[in-house]
């Protein structure tokens, strides 16, 4: 009797010891899913960290190149005025004809419509900057977080 027992107790132990052998194989994959999870996950934060910093740059180059516009544009609009105002005095004193003081205001006005448009790229690629940095974060209402479920009892 005692020999079925200790026989007994020997497959025991041998079952035991075997399970975890044959589930290694399982195991291993199970470790080689996580860790692809893991890098493909890694994977898609860089791209998305990448893409929102090289979006800032674009926006930042934008910017530099509104501003060199919107000086340059500003600079002619003040000649434009000046050479409008020169113009329509010596239209007054007669030196000089209607047509041309209708030429000198269409270019004042043309110079001053392309001021205004060099302003409104300066500030679509502002609202473009502050979109690519995240901005309009504060008017969305805060995460909630997941309910949380108590640990079942086996």
């Amino acid at each position: 009797m005692s020999s079925l027992i200790s026989g007994a107790g020997f497959a025991l132990l041998g079952a035991s010891v075997a399970q975890p052998l044959f589930r290694g194989g399982q195991l291993k994959a199970e470790q080689r899913a996580a860790v692809a999870a893991y890098d493909q996950a890694h994977a898609t934060y860089r791209d998305a960290v990448l893409t929102g910093l090289q979006n800032v740059a674009d926006v930042l180059v934008a910017l530099d190149g509104d501003a060199r516009t919107l000086h340059e544009r500003t600079e002619a609009a003040n000649l434009a005025k000046t050479t409008y105002e020169i113009t329509s005095q010596r239209y007054e004193s007669g030196g000089v004809s209607l047509l041309e003081l209708l030429e000198a205001q269409r270019r004042q006005v043309s110079a001053s419509l392309d001021e205004i448009a060099a302003i409104a790229d300066r500030y679509a690629d502002s609202a473009a900057l502050f979109q690519a940095l995240g901005g309009g974060w504060w008017t969305q209402p805060p995460p909630t977080p997941p309910p949380v479920t108590p640990p079942q009892q086996p």
